[in-house]
């Protein structure tokens, strides 16, 4: 495959990451106003929330078998049209136990993104050029927050709020046509084999998969770190709100400033990593070097709930926020290094099911707290020790390098 079709393929995912997170955050930047006119209590958005985790995480247990047995050409249209559907299906509902299948839809088909990406990746890049790809792809996340505070309010208010998810569905339904215009025809490199010939032959064995200690490396890891993720992508701007009287237009800058960074954290948690391996680094030592000082990084979080400037909360939520996506590419990577490519959607799938259930239990927690009175102080607690503890649990499990791994 040429290079210039492995490019506009990866654009393509970029943009499907973008139009995934742009699905599943409207929910968030709507919260004051849905509440207002549905009714809602905290509890009742953060059941929401939970629903939305739940579904994904057990759909994760089929979404990296049908990837890996349909291949990422496939898994890639299959994956955005879905859910596209999903979020579409917001604009007709309006009790709260329609709001809870809409999201349990949303959530089930958005777990075939992540498994998805990686095995595309996987699949088109070599090893060296794979932490870039993630970094790109993880970015793409960060900029569809970017964009859905900026101009979902705008929507909102001037042609309702069911405008919004009509909006960003049909943009998905869009990029299907033109995955399937570019996709057309491609094959992979020459040194990096079609995952799909190393499975004939060699059925997935899910036993294999579950008593190998790389998969519960991985698990843990996302256990520990992406609840954070969760938490604040859901609950940051109920926070700018409620801690600094914030309404929808005033939060859409903050929220702007915090994805940039979250973006650029992304970006170069590949390019350093990258260019450690580069320098003739070890592979894991590179990586696991990067993890530790994201995880430095966030220790500062729970500050913002003590400064009495928004711009200075922006502040300390944009390097968390960088930090955890520097974290998180470079646990995508070491993924990638150390799995057998047959085996590398469903051990992601694995892992995404139980970091979307510490993320499901930390939204709905949030909820609780915050109806008894507590506050936001437990919680940014928790996440600004998570990725000490993911890292330690990464480094506990896996073996010495990917060479004694595979």
């Amino acid at each position: 495959m040429s290079k210039n079709r492995r490019r506009l393929l990866l654009a393509l995912l970029i943009t499907s990451g973008i139009l995934n997170y742009a699905d599943r955050q409207i929910i968030a930047v709507l919260k004051p106003l849905l509440q207002d006119q549905l009714h809602w209590s905290d509890s009742d958005y953060g059941r929401l929330t939970a629903l939305f985790q739940f579904a994904a995480a057990f759909a994760y247990l089929g979404a990296g078998w049908v990837v890996d047995r349909v291949g990422w050409r496939r898994a890639n249209p299959l994956a955005v049209g879905t859910w596209s559907l999903a979020a579409m299906s917001h604009a007709v509902v309006r009790t709260m136990g329609q709001f809870s299948l809409a999201r349990i839809a949303l959530g089930a088909t958005e777990s075939l993104g992540t498994p998805t990406a990686i095995k595309t990746i996987a699949a088109l890049f070599t090893a060296r050029e794979r932490s870039a790809a993630l970094g790109g792809m993880n970015a793409a996340g960060n900029v569809g927050a970017i964009i859905t505070p900026l101009f979902v309010p705008t929507l909102a208010l001037t042609w309702g709020w069911q405008s919004a998810f009509l909006v960003t569905g049909g943009a998905g339904i869009l990029w299907v046509a033109a995955w399937q215009w570019a996709a057309r025809g491609a094959s992979d490199p020459p040194d990096q084999p079609d995952p799909q010939s190393m499975l004939r032959g060699q059925p997935l064995r899910w036993r294999e998969v579950l008593l190998d200690r790389r998969t519960w490396a991985i698990a843990g890891g996302k256990v520990l770190s992406d609840q954070v993720w969760w938490f604040l992508l859901f609950w940051m701007p109920d926070f700018f709100h409620r801690q600094f009287n914030l309404d929808m237009r005033g939060f859409a800058a903050p929220l702007a400033v915090v994805y940039c960074a979250a973006a650029l954290g992304s970006l170069a948690g590949g390019f350093i990593s990258g260019r450690l391996i580069a320098a003739h680094w070890p592979v894991m030592a590179a990586r696991q070097t990067t993890m530790l000082v994201c995880a430095l990084l966030a220790l500062p979080v729970p500050v913002a709930l003590w400064v009495g400037n928004y711009w200075f909360a922006v502040a300390l939520l944009s390097v968390t926020l960088a930090a955890h996506q520097g974290f998180s590419v470079n646990l995508f990577a070491l993924t990638t290094d150390v799995t057998p490519g047959s085996r590398v959607g469903t051990v992601i799938s694995v892992a995404a099911l139980f970091g979307n259930l510490s993320g499901m239990a930390v939204l709905q927690a949030a909820g609780w707290l915050l109806d008894d009175g507590y506050g936001y102080g437990p919680l940014f607690g928790l996440a600004s020790v998570a990725y000490l503890l993911a890292l330690g649990w990464v480094r506990l499990l896996l073996p010495k390098s990917p060479a004694a791994a595979i």
